[in-house]
């Protein structure tokens, strides 16, 4: 994405990260069986399809990288704990 960004002279935050992991998973396939010319011009037409998709505008936008609950070996309760309690006694007898 920065080396698309830069090549078409744009911030790489103003391009989607999504259509970019989508048009460089794609490109997998081809990338396994081409030759060096066509994988060549097949990335620079990547380079050029990245920056087609832009986000928009997006002020006061800031959003933290952390997940909200720690992840846990047990599933969530998910019923009152009396009617779980009674469940699992009525399930091992």
């Amino acid at each position: 994405m920065a080396q698309a960004a830069l090549t078409h002279e744009k911030l790489p935050r103003e391009l989607s990260f999504v259509a970019a992991l989508a048009a460089v998973t794609g490109a997998w396939a081809l990338a396994s069986v081409a030759d060096a010319a066509t994988l060549s011009r097949h990335a620079k037409t990547q380079l050029d399809g990245i920056t087609w998709f832009r986000v928009g505008h997006r002020p006061n936008r800031v959003e933290p990288r952390a997940i909200k609950r720690r992840p846990k070996p047990h599933k969530l309760l998910q019923s009152p704990r009396e009617e779980a309690r009674a469940k699992l006694i009525a399930a091992h007898p």
